[in-house]
């Protein structure tokens, strides 16, 4: 039996599959801002013909570390935290995936096992690309491969980045800067100033790569100083050129 179907027979046995209305990619609304918005029509449409769409709750878990890929994940709507398990145990996040953004695909390029987890921070359907009908395309398009490339090297910047920051900066500059690529990342609500996601204090601090606990004091500071105002889990940006100062952004 085809490795497609029995993933599938999985996520119904899972209980994670349900129906979605998804529309096919040659249609998909944000296909011109996709990674694959370099196909053609007739390529988006064999990649439909071999996808199914996938519905996950807020907190399940998409892929885990250690397992094996057989396609890609393209995300349909919602937002995803990518993390790997550290040396103590703890999950640290490396990367957030958001609407139209691929996830999965470093661990099937190399057919290696998963270097890290997935998980759905809100309410996400994502549409799972089967791995034969991704790689015939890619095998026969330039643009698409060149994409493939800058992803990557999108990915690994994103990382030398990270590992910089909480290596050099102090708690304070590494919550600013988290706060600041959460508004860049994720955009904003109609207010323009309230960030368009709602993390947990220990994702937030996970990013910022401190504990919990300094994450709710340093979110604590910067609202009585003003900076930010909290609202429940939302955060609404106050004083952006502060922010930039204190994060210490010069480019």
């Amino acid at each position: 039996m085809p490795c497609f179907i029995l993933f599938f027979k999985a996520l119904i046995m899972r209980n994670l599959y349900q129906r979605v209305c998804v529309p096919s990619c040659d249609k998909c609304e944000s296909k011109s801002q996709s990674f694959f918005c370099s196909l053609s029509n007739e390529d988006l449409q064999k990649l439909s013909l071999n996808k199914i769409n996938i519905f996950f709750k807020k907190g399940q878990e998409i892929f885990h570390e250690g397992g094996r890929p057989n396609g890609l994940f393209c995300i349909y709507s919602g937002k995803v935290k990518i993390q790997k398990i550290g040396e103590d145990g703890k999950d640290q996040i490396v990367r957030l995936a958001k609407k139209s953004d691929i996830i999965g695909y470093r661990a099937l390029l190399s057919n290696e096992p998963y270097g890290a987890s997935a998980t759905a921070i809100e309410d996400t359907v994502v549409c799972h690309l089967s791995k034969s009908a991704y790689f015939d395309i890619l095998m026969n398009n330039p643009e698409l491969s060149m994409k493939t490339i800058q992803q990557l090297s999108a990915d690994l910047k994103t990382a030398e980045r990270l590992i910089m920051s909480m290596a050099q900066k102090p708690v304070r500059e590494r919550m600013a800067a988290t706060l600041l690529a959460l508004k860049e990342f994720y955009g904003t609500e109609k207010d323009c100033k309230t960030i368009n996601a709602i993390l947990t204090r220990e994702d937030i601090g996970n990013l910022a790569g401190t504990t919990t606990e300094s994450a709710i004091r340093t979110l604590s500071d910067f609202n009585k100083e003003k900076m930010i105002k909290l609202t429940g889990k939302k955060i609404t940006i106050i004083d952006m050129t502060q922010l930039i100062k204190i994060a210490r952004i010069v480019d």
